[in-house]
């Protein structure tokens, strides 16, 4: 049995012999290949035209009101009056106001002769020079105290500060006010003032600029159409209405029959965010290293490489993004998995996932 057991060895060492000589060769991949869903990218059209909503009102609307309180006196306009620019419309009673004027009258008169006498008395050195200074002092300031009653009688009148209209009017004569407390609201006549304040969305928001043209309409003109161009939009949300705004600024001649607070709708054409006129909408979880309006994604081309591409970001609406610069030339969006991946990174397809409405 002993020779049995030596040639067994002998076999052994000649096997260790051979794979020390030729090393087995393990087949390895450079990376490893990543599973992701993907979703084909549908361009959209941005060139429909917008349906908005809103009221006509003016950007120079103001809110009148006496410097002084009291009790009115006259108010000569009501609620849709025309009126001329220095038109009086309202004063308070003027008792209480030329009592004031009168004793600061007194005051500065009775302070003259003081300072004169003082004059006079340190010409003969019996008076001293800081009585001299104290003397010209309180002639001073009586003389800006008779300013200030002048300026507040002038003021406890009302007057029209352009040609305009009567909006709203807020108390009646023989009411008691506050000083600085609104008692009319007007604005101006001027047709370029006029404007349709609408309500938009953020996605409407985002998607409009500024000089987009509107065709309007109201019921107060029936079968006619006004042009306006978008002059403004709001940087924050309403907190009441929890939208944004917007002001169509009419262009061309002022119907008669617009008003403030009137009802009107609006078709707003959009310019293009590019010159296609294109977007895409995306799921949120599809992008990545969002910062403003900038944000990255992964596309695929031939379902077996993804890329990294850099993309411009519209909106944000609930689970979409909108997406307007930098898919123009991608097959498909990567849309689950992409946290793994890196630019150039293999991929392996699981399903292709369907966009969402």
């Amino acid at each position: 049995m002993k020779p049995i057991h030596y040639l067994n060895l002998a076999l052994c060492v000649s096997l260790l012999a051979a794979c020390s000589s030729h090393p087995v060769v393990v087949s390895q991949t450079d990376a490893a290949i990543i599973p992701v869903k993907i979703m084909v990218l549908r361009k959209e059209n941005n060139r429909s035209v917008m349906s908005v909503s809103g009221q006509f009102t003016t950007d120079d609307e103001v809110m009148l009101s006496f410097k002084t309180g009291g009790i009115i006196n006259t108010l000569s306009v009501k609620e849709g009056d025309a009126v001329k620019k220095g038109q009086l419309l309202a004063t308070l009673n003027p008792t209480e106001i030329n009592a004031q004027v009168q004793q600061a009258q007194l005051s500065a008169e009775k302070a003259t002769r003081d300072y004169q006498r003082i004059q006079n008395l340190y010409k003969d050195s019996v008076a001293t020079l800081e009585q001299l200074q104290n003397g010209k002092t309180a002639l001073q300031m009586a003389q800006q105290q008779l300013k200030m009653a002048s300026f507040n009688r002038q003021y406890s009148e009302i007057h029209a500060p352009k040609d305009g209209y009567i909006l709203k009017k807020m108390a009646n004569p023989g009411q008691q006010i506050a000083a600085g407390t609104a008692i009319l609201q007007t604005n101006g006549a001027e047709f370029g003032k006029w404007m349709l304040r609408v309500g938009i969305s953020d996605r409407q928001w985002s998607t409009l600029q500024l000089n987009d043209h509107a065709v309007i309409k109201t019921t107060a003109l029936p079968g006619q159409q006004l042009q306006g161009i978008i002059t403004r939009k709001a940087e924050g949300v309403d907190p009441v209405t929890g939208t944004f705004t917007a002001d169509i600024t009419l262009t061309g001649k002022k119907p008669q029959a617009i008003a403030a607070g009137m009802f009107g709708k609006a078709e707003i054409t959009p310019l293009q965010h590019n010159q296609a006129g294109e977007t895409w909408q995306i799921p949120y979880e599809a992008l990545l290293d969002g910062d403003g309006t900038t944000g990255y994604v992964f596309v695929t081309d031939d379902n077996k490489t993804a890329h990294r591409v850099k993309v411009t970001v519209a909106s944000i609406d609930k689970n979409m993004v909108t997406i307007t610069d930098g898919l123009a030339q991608a097959k498909a969006l990567i849309v689950s998995g992409s946290a793994y991946l890196m630019d150039n990174s293999a991929i392996s397809i699981q399903s292709p996932a369907n966009p969402k409405k």
